[in-house]
């Protein structure tokens, strides 16, 4: 890992974390993670331009972090946040919901002022 690579352990016993990660969507991950080939790879979280609201959430997985991410790591996960997305996620919680309306990962943002219906995008 290069110097400027963060790791944070996810302990409720510790000082809060700067994202939470739900029971949910850690399981989700683990379930997605199994079918793959590369069951160890980590999960990317970020923010990008675009979207109805000026900013829109991804998700991807990944090989390796990058030398800016931050590494979220919860019940055998890792996440990977790059410090860009951070200032806009710091505080957030991802969760992943499985309804009637269907089955996506959730973001609940305290950083957005408004969001789109359907959760993918945000202004802030």
């Amino acid at each position: 890992m290069s110097e400027e690579t963060q790791v944070v352990n996810a302990n409720p016993d510790e000082a809060p974390e700067p994202l939470v990660f739900t029971d949910a969507c850690v399981a989700k991950v683990k379930e997605l993670l199994a079918e793959e080939e590369n069951p160890n790879m980590p999960l990317r979280v970020f923010v990008q331009g675009g979207g109805c609201q000026g900013f829109q959430y991804g998700f991807q997985f990944e090989e390796k972090p990058e030398a800016d991410d931050q590494i979220i790591e919860r019940d055998g996960v890792t996440f990977l946040v790059d410090s860009l997305s951070m200032q806009y996620l710091v505080g957030a919680e991802i969760d992943f919901k499985d309804d009637l309306e269907g089955s996506q990962f959730v973001i609940r943002n305290p950083n957005a002022v408004t969001s789109c219906s359907c959760g993918s995008s945000f202004s802030v």
